[in-house]
């Protein structure tokens, strides 16, 4: 409770409350002779002393976006789309170092009113609840402003919060967009997050809207990428989606001539001489992108013994090498099993970090060559996240066969994923044992546990799906 030194007056007395200490009947005064204990009640500090705000943090959030009190504006957001935020700034100073300097510094600014221009009236609420509150309120639409705001001022904790998010959001549909936002801000874990969303998702990123909305210094960097695991067709389709969309950006109609003019010398940095042949002529070649001598000189490059120097590098991606989960130490045959009568193979595995599930590997026909058809499925709480038909022929062998889907899938950490194969083959087929509960591969942990799916006996000991193929 506040003291004071005596009663107020009949002035002071307006609209106040006399508060007794526990126990104390605050109408007479102490046995120590101290007066009488009062308060004086304002909309404040009445809100205040409500139950759910106790402490201090409560007792300051009530000033959050508040005007009483306040002894600075803000003008927030671009011409035509502004808010005007009120603040306090004792409590602005003590959260970010640069509005100590705006406001307590050597060079303080002596003005009641501050127009911030570059920043979203959303965002920079965001971050002052996060000051005046302690409370982080990020959305996929407000994340990227609201950790330009953070940056700006120098909030770290939130910066990192924001970073946090980008990171656990991170999809082939945004990776593009956050890789040109990652440098802008100099995040370099968020940069790499990136780029592993990237090259192991190639397609699936190059074909997102974002990638349309990348800077060209942005686009040169993902077109000079060595590890990306796409075809070649598809970089340079993407490539004149971007082009298209630049176009707009720069009020230029989208012709040939323009979108040329756009993509500059990042048109070089596409591998066409690395397509199918197929594919360059019935796509790239007939496009009207390349000049004549362009497309002239790559024939003769596909087809004729002395090769011309083309302007595009000739030199194939390397792309991402996947690795191999094996979660079996051995591999066995008997006469009653394995058999398939289209009944499901299914096991639970989960991971440490995130990676990129690109298919299985299954065991074949131990009678003698074989093809099977298998449909192969990854599930997350039920919900199917790809699946594929495919044949595969077993050389009667113990050897392992790949099936893949037709794009790596994005596994998350800490999570079971469901690995499902359907297998339609009359012959009977090795299988696995001995079975691991945790397996390590690389930086990689995988964990095992039997799936309710598997109808027919696949398990964590034995069974089928001996591999999980992924990238990291």
């Amino acid at each position: 409770s506040l003291r004071a030194s005596a009663a107020p007056s009949s002035s002071t007395a307006v609209g106040a409350a006399r508060v007794a200490e526990p126990g104390r009947d605050c109408s007479r005064p102490s046995e120590r002779g101290d007066p009488p204990v009062t308060q004086v009640l304002t909309p404040f500090n009445q809100a205040a002393q409500t139950e759910q705000n106790t402490n201090c943090l409560c007792r300051n959030s009530v000033m959050f976006n508040n005007e009483m009190m306040a002894d600075v504006h803000f003008v927030v957001g671009p011409a035509g789309g502004t808010q005007r935020v009120p603040g306090h700034k004792y409590v602005l100073a003590v959260g970010s170092s640069v509005f100590h300097a705006m406001f307590y510094g050597e060079l303080a600014e002596d003005q009641d009113e501050i127009r911030i221009p570059d920043v979203e009236p959303p965002s920079f609420l965001a971050m002052l609840k996060y000051i005046y509150c302690d409370e982080i309120d990020l959305g996929a639409d407000t994340v990227l402003a609201t950790l330009y705001a953070a940056k700006k001022y120098i909030v770290p904790h939130l910066a990192r919060a924001c970073v946090n998010f980008l990171e656990t959001s991170l999809s082939a549909k945004n990776a593009c967009v956050l890789l040109s936002q990652s440098s802008l801000f100099e995040e370099p874990d968020l940069t790499q997050r990136c780029w592993e969303v990237i090259d192991a998702q190639a397609e699936l990123a190059l074909r997102s809207e974002g990638f349309c909305d990348i800077d060209v210094q942005t686009l040169e960097s993902i077109l000079l990428r060595e590890t990306l695991n796409a075809k070649e067709m598809v970089v340079f389709e993407a490539a004149l989606n971007w082009a298209e969309a630049e176009c707009q950006r720069q009020d230029l109609t989208p012709t040939i001539e323009n979108k040329r003019l756009v993509l500059g010398k990042a048109i070089y940095l596409i591998r066409i001489p690395t397509m199918a042949l197929e594919d360059f002529a019935n796509g790239a070649a007939q496009s009207g992108m390349l000049t004549l001598n362009e497309t002239n000189d790559i024939f003769l490059w596909y087809t004729a013994a002395n090769k011309p120097d083309p302007l595009f590098c000739s030199k194939p991606r390397k792309g991402l090498a996947p690795q191999r989960c094996h979660r079996f130490q051995s591999c066995a045959y008997r006469s009653n099993q394995w058999r398939y009568r289209g009944r499901c193979d299914s096991i639970q595995f989960a991971v440490d970090r995130r990676v990129f599930i690109a298919g299985f590997s299954l065991y074949g026909s131990s009678c003698g060559s074989a093809e099977y058809s298998a449909r192969i499925e990854l599930k997350r709480q039920g919900m199917a996240m790809a699946h594929r038909i495919i044949k595969y022929f077993s050389d009667g062998s113990s050897s392992t066969f790949p099936v893949w889907f037709d794009y790596p899938v994005q596994i998350e950490p800490d999570t079971f994923y469901t690995a499902s194969v359907v297998l339609d083959g009359n012959e009977l087929s090795y299988f696995g044992q001995e079975g691991m509960t945790e397996v390590q591969c690389g930086k990689v942990t995988f964990q095992f546990q039997c799936s309710s799916d598997s109808t027919n006996g696949t398990g964590v000991q034995g069974g089928q799906i001996p591999e999980l193929i992924f990238y990291a």
